[in-house]
């Protein structure tokens, strides 16, 4: 599992990714040897191979919405991860930055370029301005790399200040600005952390260029473990932008028969004959047949601290009712 004493983590590099933040706020450096790998997917093979005790994966953004990546490796439909359990969850406050190269011929102060104003959709014909402007101009960025989630969560600066610059999805923010330190042209920029601009010398062309100030990714902590890892002494550190509500979290998947009416909402009465609240909700594609979902639950509860045992009866009322259905695990909550 590990070349020295200590238990390995590893976590969607590489170093200075958002990622990399959520596993340095959970766990502590004295006690566990951090792992930056490639993909998602990575950190479930090193997790299901038992090459490290633990990971850390994004689960979802406050504006951005759900990591399908995440979702799709939950959803195992191949089989590959039977033994994977979801056993915590980090969330992190994200403030993203434009980083580059500065055009020192440029004489165009603080940030004048650009109109300031986001181009209107079908969609969003009255999009909203950006929250700050360019820290210099940027009229000589020509690509722009960054993680699929992070643009998301970039629309309004990205339409307002970047409009017409070629973009490229990779695999994290920090390989974003990793690509970004190797351009010798000088045109190209990356949305990324203040943290990827120290590690790899790049220049601060735009700061919380976020759309929102309270945007927040939450991060699940996934292992092996059928019972809750009592050793793990994850550090619990609640951002913020919201109150640290006490209490546990589970999570289940099941799919539906697709031509029953009502079966959906026969599951989810599931919940409320037990009195067990909802906090989110989440489908991906089966696979199966067109059209066809495994769904994902999070509730209020903990199946292994169940005094009343309102988990263990909603999860046995769910085997009667769903097509299939899968625990994936249970936690303490951390807001």
């Amino acid at each position: 599992m590990a070349s020295g004493t200590k238990p390995v983590v590893s976590f969607l590099g590489p170093v200075a990714s958002y990622s990399h933040q959520a596993v340095r706020q959970a766990f502590s450096e004295d006690e566990w040897e951090l792992r930056p790998v490639v993909t998602i997917d990575d950190v479930f093979d090193t997790v299901q191979d038992q090459e490290v005790k633990a990971g850390l994966v994004p689960f979802e953004n406050s504006t951005n919405g759900s990591v399908v990546f995440t979702l799709d490796d939950l959803a195992d439909r191949d089989g590959r991860y039977k033994d994977i359990t979801v056993d915590g969850e980090v969330y992190v406050d994200v403030h993203h930055c434009l980083l580059g190269h500065k055009d020192t011929s440029s004489t165009t102060e603080d940030g004048a370029d650009g109109s300031g104003t986001c181009t209107p959709t079908a969609t969003d014909p009255s999009p909203s301005r950006p929250r700050t402007k360019p820290l210099s101009s940027l009229a000589h960025i020509k690509r722009l790399y960054s993680h699929p989630q992070a643009f998301g969560q970039c629309n309004a600066f990205i339409s307002a200040y970047l409009k017409g610059v070629e973009v490229f999805e990779v695999s994290s923010t920090s390989k974003a600005a990793e690509i970004v330190s190797k351009d010798e042209t000088g045109t190209y920029a990356a949305i990324s952390s203040s943290l990827a601009a120290q590690i790899y010398g790049l220049d601060m062309l735009g700061r919380s260029i976020e759309d929102r100030s309270d945007n927040t990714t939450r991060f699940l902590i996934i292992g092996r473990n059928p019972t809750p890892p009592a050793d793990w002494e994850i550090v619990k550190t609640p951002t913020t932008t919201t109150t640290t509500r006490p209490g546990s979290k589970s999570m289940v998947s099941f799919t539906v028969p697709h031509d029953s009416p009502g079966a959906l909402a026969e599951v989810l009465s599931c919940f409320q004959a037990f009195n067990l609240n909802l906090t989110s909700i989440n489908s991906r594609p089966s696979l199966v047949k067109p059209f066809q979902y495994i769904f994902f639950v999070e509730f209020e509860g903990h199946r292994h601290d169940d005094p009343e045992g309102r988990v263990r009866g909603a999860l046995d009322k769910i085997s009667r009712v769903a097509g299939s259905w899968r625990w994936l695990g249970s936690w303490e909550r951390q807001r």
